[in-house]
């Protein structure tokens, strides 16, 4: 955020993490890893900036905190969840997530907390590749949620048990369509699904960094081209094995020097010059010039 950009509204995370998961045999789905993280971690990866995360669910370690909430009775289905979960809501905007979204990221919640700010609906969500809506990936306004499930919980005496489209067939709703970010893992054939589209050329780096900087605790955003290239410059202008000890004593320097992104770029910048420099005079031909006069050059040590 620069000196003259305002910050971004406020926004809360609803994550619905506490369904059976039938069709995957009972497994604790959110737990599932796909591309090295649990697809709840993946999920909360994504809504990171909100202000209050809340995950309805049975407590479990996460890669970052949240705040814990269940639906009464437990089981009592999406609609129940998502009434517990709105009791430690504050903000006007909510973004609603099912804990089995691999793909989704935080450019695609933007993307819905922009359309919503933009209009007038109760909310937008995102729409599957044949169609289909998705209302748990979504950002919905939060007194319209309130306000429909008051009228639902007054008319049939609680929410326990209800269908989610008892709530949206009342809202008014704007859809995005996005089949990779709207990708949810409801069998094992999904999981599998997820799993390879991850290690494709194309995707495995990013999610091999995000992997590894969850697990590490790092919350840093770099220029990975840039490490890449230095990876590439101390390899093939020094040696080899030049290309991980260089990086590793990078990140060693970034990190005494503040450890925020300037300081790595800064870093990787010294370095790369110096990989550029080293390979330079690999090239140069050490050997003096041939002289042009027809006398030897003077090779006395006292010599000039």
């Amino acid at each position: 955020m620069t000196e003259n950009q305002p910050p971004a509204a406020a926004y809360d995370a609803v994550v619905l993490a506490g369904g059976a998961a039938r069709r995957l045999g009972g497994a604790d789905k959110p737990a599932v890893r796909v591309g090295g993280r649990p697809l709840l971690d993946r999920v909360l990866a994504a809504c990171a900036d909100a202000r209050t995360t809340v995950v309805v669910a049975g407590p479990r370690p996460t890669a970052r905190p949240v705040t814990w909430a269940r639906e009464a009775p437990p089981g009592g289905g999406p609609l129940a969840a998502l009434d517990a979960g709105l009791r430690h809501v504050t903000a006007e905007h909510v973004v609603l997530l099912s804990a089995d979204l691999p793909f989704l990221d935080g450019r695609t919640v933007a993307a819905l907390l922009d359309t919503l700010r933009r209009g007038r609906a109760d909310g937008v969500l995102l729409s599957d590749s044949d169609g289909r809506d998705q209302p748990l990936v979504a950002a919905y306004r939060t007194p319209s949620l309130r306000r429909e499930l008051a009228a639902l919980s007054a008319a049939h005496g609680g929410t326990a048990g209800l269908p989610l489209r008892r709530l949206t067939g009342a809202l008014d709703l704007l859809r995005i369509s996005d089949p990779v970010a709207s990708f949810d893992c409801d069998t094992w054939d999904d999981i599998a699904t997820a799993r390879a589209r991850i290690r494709e050329h194309g995707h495995v780096l990013d999610e091999w960094i995000s992997a590894v900087k969850d697990e590490l605790g790092i919350d840093l955003d770099v220029d990975t081209g840039v490490l890449l290239d230095l990876a590439r410059d101390a390899a093939h202008g020094v040696a080899r094995p030049a290309a991980p000890l260089t990086t590793f004593l990078v990140g060693f320097a970034a990190a005494r020097a503040g450890g925020d992104a300037d300081a790595v770029a800064e870093a990787a910048r010294k370095a790369v010059a110096l990989a550029n420099r080293w390979a330079e005079e690999d090239t140069q031909d050490a050997k003096p010039a041939a002289p042009t006069s027809g006398v030897a050059p003077e090779t006395r040590t006292d010599a000039g």
